[in-house]
């Protein structure tokens, strides 16, 4: 005979009740309580019915999770993080890859709301607002308008920018090329450029933007970046609005000859482990992985449990100069 909820709060000291709030993260429990119950379903072997708890809450404690692709190392990332605190919260997660595909992402939408997804979380970068907006269900943006009522999370995008072009103007660079994603896309992501655009004004130095969309091909993002060089020898310093485009830019740099930092200066926002275990020199600004994944999450479950949630775009950032400046 299966062991039950009765049968933990035996061998564990508690009331079947106390068992029941610690199963479903209910109402406060301490740590003490809670490591007692999960050792007595740990030593009569017991495992609580996810079907029947789904059942009596009426959800079924799973969340989407859209983003591009994983293979992008913030997204990456930030989905790790984001698997981790739901499991905390007794979530568990579908993880789809839209591949930058409008036609799957939207796919994905139709394929989560008949799996009854809870809720979810996207930091994709298609055109699709309009879908997330008609949906009756709680949402959250990662770094993503998704529309008027949907809380969106990210870091100090204007903040990033304004650090990455004052820190090339510090380092003496009169010629900054800015190098950043789809201007048509509405993300906070695009005040890092506003930011470049209001510093450089300041210095009375003249802007270059070169746009790169997000879904275009490393090989085709290597090219615009070569032939802009070309064209503008003058270019001392780029601030690259993703450490991918920083890596690409500071591969094509090397592959022309040009010397990092002496006579060209570049600098990325992300900062991931990924890409800082494989370009340790990169100077970059660190968006907070962890914070904005677990501010993301701890909205979404507000929202799936009927309260309010509000945005929150000012998570703090910070510079890691390394030897590209």
């Amino acid at each position: 005979m299966k062991p039950g909820i009765k049968d933990v709060a035996k061998v564990a000291g508690v009331s079947p009740t106390t068992v029941s709030r610690v199963l479903n993260n209910r109402g406060y429990i301490s740590e003490e309580t809670r490591k007692k119950v999960y050792d007595a379903m740990e030593e009569i072997n017991y495992y609580p019915n996810e079907i029947a708890r789904a059942l009596l809450n009426n959800r079924t404690y799973f969340v989407g999770v859209i983003v591009p692709t994983v293979t992008s190392p913030f997204h990456g990332e930030i989905v790790e993080q984001i698997e981790y605190y739901l499991s905390q919260k007794n979530y568990k997660m579908l993880l789809c890859n839209s591949k930058n595909q409008m036609d799957t992402e939207k796919a994905y939408i139709d394929m989560l709301r008949r799996n009854q997804v809870d809720g979810m979380i996207v930091g994709t970068h298609n055109a699709v607002v309009e879908t997330y907006s008609k949906l009756k269900m709680p949402v959250v943006g990662i770094d993503r308008y998704l529309g008027e009522h949907i809380p969106v999370v990210s870091c100090d995008n204007y903040a990033a920018g304004q650090m990455a072009t004052r820190h090339l103007i510090d380092k003496g660079c009169q010629h900054i090329l800015c190098i950043r994603g789809n201007s048509k896309l509405k993300m906070p992501g695009n005040n890092r450029s506003q930011a470049y655009i209001q510093e450089m004004e300041k210095a009375g130095l003249p802007q270059m933007i070169l746009e790169v969309p997000f879904i275009m091909e490393n090989v085709e993002k290597q090219k615009l970046i070569y032939d802009m060089l070309n064209a503008h020898p003058e270019i001392d310093g780029i601030f690259a609005g993703d450490d991918s485009l920083a890596v690409i830019a500071l591969h094509v740099a090397r592959q022309k000859g040009i010397n990092i930092p002496k006579d060209l200066k570049i600098i990325g926002v992300d900062g991931t482990k990924q890409i800082l275990g494989f370009v340790p020199e990169l100077t970059t600004i660190q968006q907070p992985v962890k914070q904005i994944a677990k501010v993301a999450v701890d909205k979404l479950i507000d929202l799936i449990e009927g309260k309010t949630a509000e945005s929150c775009m000012d998570l703090p950032v910070k510079l890691l100069e390394g030897q590209t400046t």
